[in-house]
């Protein structure tokens, strides 16, 4: 049986409950079917109503029933992740984990030639909304004996070279956010770490690489299961570290 397989069958988010952000995305919706397959109950966070409406189908078919949430992460203000934190404690009553899949990347670009506004968009949705929402969503989680903040994160190596622009910018800033915040939170039942996938089949990819170019990514459900494992209390184990996640 595969590792994705396992990650499916065995219930780890057992009563758990997880918040997706990106949920209508690729590893997004990906890792939200595999948590309501693990046992969790899920909250759907995303911008596009008819895509979060699908995975909400498919969600439900798999687990607990989802909480749907529709949020716009680039207008989004502190006082609305503060307003969803405080409807996930009064419907819910708890929060067990968060894991941030939102991404934003407009496409490979001179830096020289790139839009600002483009620039500052993608270090916002990349790096400061998730920011926001973690702080936001920190009391909630502080409640629990067992509770964990999991961030997305590409490989370095790859978009940290010429014309990724804000998105890789902000690639390194999420690796400084997941080492402040694991040593704030090293004596608290809050664990802080990162999952980097491979190269994945996703909207996101395929404004960098042609389909003809692309012969190495695959389907975003191939690293569910680490979302999973780091999410559930064997996650212990990667506190403060990234995880990089294989097929």
């Amino acid at each position: 049986m595969s590792a994705v397989a396992e990650a499916v069958v065995q219930p780890d988010l057992q009563g758990r409950v997880v918040l997706v952000s990106g949920a209508a995305g690729g590893l997004g919706s990906a890792a939200a079917k595999a948590c309501a397959a693990a046992g969790a109950t899920v909250v759907l966070l995303g911008r596009k109503v008819a895509k979060l409406n699908r995975v909400y189908d498919a969600v439900a078919q798999l687990g607990p029933e989802p909480l749907l949430y529709p949020l716009d992460l680039e207008g989004a203000t502190p006082d609305d992740y503060v307003t969803l934190a405080e409807r996930l404690g009064a419907e819910l009553g708890r929060l067990d984990g968060l894991l941030h899949c939102a991404a934003n990347f407009p496409g490979l670009t001179p830096f020289a030639l790139g839009d600002p506004a483009a620039f500052a968009r993608a270090i916002h949705i990349n790096l400061t909304a998730r920011a926001w929402l973690t702080q936001a969503c920190l009391p909630l989680l502080r409640e629990r004996d067992d509770a964990a903040v999991v961030f997305s994160l590409d490989d370095p190596e790859r978009v940290g070279r010429a014309y990724w622009g804000g998105y890789g910018v902000a690639q390194y800033g999420l690796r400084g956010l997941i080492d402040t915040l694991a040593h704030e939170l090293r004596n608290s039942a809050v664990r802080v770490s990162g999952v980097q996938p491979g190269p994945m089949r996703t909207g996101l990819r395929a404004r960098a690489f042609t389909h003809e170019e692309d012969t190495v990514a695959v389907d975003p459900s191939a690293y569910a299961a680490a979302c999973v494992t780091l999410l559930s209390a064997r996650g212990a184990d990667w506190r403060g570290k990234v995880l990089e996640a294989t097929p």
